[in-house]
C-alpha cells in the first residue's frame, strides 16, 4: 500500500456522502493505495454502492460512526449540509476534516476546528456528470486547496495522489474561483443550449445540431490549450466586420428577440480580447461598442 498521503504515514480515510463527488474521490483514492475505511450517507443505495466499489469499506449509519473509525474525513454532501454535519459530529483534536465544496471556505467547518480538528476544503475543478464520468476526468484536473498546516501539505499531496495539480486558495476567494467555474462549465452548456436552439429555426434536430456543433467547440478548446488568450479569438469581432455583426443583430431581433441582449453584452465583453489580438484598433473597437449599444432600428447604417 502506498504511503504517500504524508511523510511515512497512511491515515485512514472516510466519506461522510455518497454521491457522484465522494463516489469518485473514494474510488480513485483508494485505487492509489489509501484505505478508505467507512462510509455513511443519508441514501443507503449510494452508500452501498460506494462500498461495493472500495474494498473493506464499512456502511455506517451516521456520520459519527465515520468520524469513529476514520481519521481523515471527506465531508461530500450538498453544500447546504456541511454546515450541519461539522457541528453534530463529536470530532477529536488532531483529526482532519475536509469538505469539497467548490463556494464555501474553510468556516463552516468552524465547529470542527473548535474541537481541535484540522479543516480543509479540497475541490476538484471538474465537471461530474455521472460517477463514472468523475473517475474518469478526475486524473490531471486541478484541485483547489485551503488548510492550514499540516494539513495543507497532505492535501496538495493527495492532489498529486490523484495525478492532478493544486492550487492555493486564501480566506475569502472561494466565491468568486466558483464563479469562474460557472462561467468555463455551466454557463458553456447554456452557450450550447441556445445554439441548439437557433439550430432548430432552420429545421435541423438538437441532436444533429450538437453533433455539428461539437468540431467547433473542440477545436476552440483546443486553440484556447494550444494558442492561448487573446490570439485564440476569432470571428466577426475579432476581425472587426461590423456588416456581419449588424446581420446578426437584425436576425435576433426579428427571430429570437430574447437572445439579443445576451449577444450584445457576450460582445461587449469580446471587444477588449479582440483588441488585446491586435485584428483591430481601438477606432474599430469604439465603433463595435457604439454597434452592440444602438437601438435595434438603427442596425442597418451599419
Amino acid at each position: 500500500m502506498r504511503s504517500s498521503i504524508t511523510d511515512g504515514e497512511v491515515l485512514k480515510v472516510g466519506f461522510v456522502g455518497a454521491g457522484t463527488v465522494g463516489t469518485a474521490l473514494a474510488v480513485r483514492l483508494f485505487q492509489r493505495g489509501c484505505p478508505v475505511m467507512a462510509v455513511s450517507s443519508r441514501n443507503l443505495s449510494s452508500t452501498q454502492k460506494l462500498a461495493r466499489l472500495v474494498a473493506d469499506c464499512r456502511v455506517c449509519q451516521t456520520a459519527q460512526e465515520v468520524a469513529d473509525v476514520a481519521e481523515l474525513i471527506f465531508i461530500t454532501t450538498p453544500d447546504d449540509v456541511i454546515p450541519e454535519i461539522a457541528s453534530e459530529v463529536k470530532w477529536h483534536k488532531g483529526q482532519n476534516v475536509i469538505h469539497c465544496s467548490g463556494a464555501h471556505s474553510i468556516d463552516i467547518l468552524e465547529p470542527a476546528r473548535r474541537l481541535g480538528a484540522n479543516v480543509g476544503s479540497f475541490h476538484p475543478l471538474q465537471t461530474f456528470a455521472s460517477v463514472r464520468e468523475a473517475m474518469d476526468n478526475l486524473p490531471g484536473s486541478t484541485f483547489v486547496v485551503e488548510a492550514e498546516e499540516p494539513l495543507l501539505s497532505r492535501l496538495k499531496k493527495l492532489a498529486s495522489l490523484l495525478n492532478g495539480n493544486w492550487v492555493e486558495l486564501k480566506p475569502g476567494d472561494k466565491v468568486l474561483y466558483h464563479v469562474a467555474a460557472v462561467f468555463v462549465s455551466n454557463y458553456l452548456v447554456t452557450l450550447v443550449k441556445l445554439a441548439l436552439d437557433l439550430w432548430q429555426g432552420f429545421g435541423v434536430p438538437p441532436k444533429e445540431a450538437a453533433r455539428a456543433l461539437l468540431p467547433l467547440l473542440r477545436g476552440t478548446v483546443n486553440n484556447i490549450d494550444n494558442v492561448g488568450l487573446p490570439d485564440c479569438l476569432t470571428g466577426p469581432i475579432a476581425r472587426g466586420d461590423l456588416g456581419t455583426i449588424s446581420k446578426h443583430l437584425n436576425a435576433l431581433e426579428a427571430r429570437n428577440s430574447s437572445l439579443l441582449t445576451t449577444y450584445k453584452d457576450l460582445g461587449f465583453q469580446t471587444i477588449p480580447i479582440a483588441l488585446a489580438k491586435g485584428r483591430i484598433d481601438e477606432s474599430r473597437a469604439q465603433e463595435l461598442k457604439v454597434l452592440f449599444s444602438l437601438p435595434e432600428t438603427l442596425y442597418e447604417a451599419f
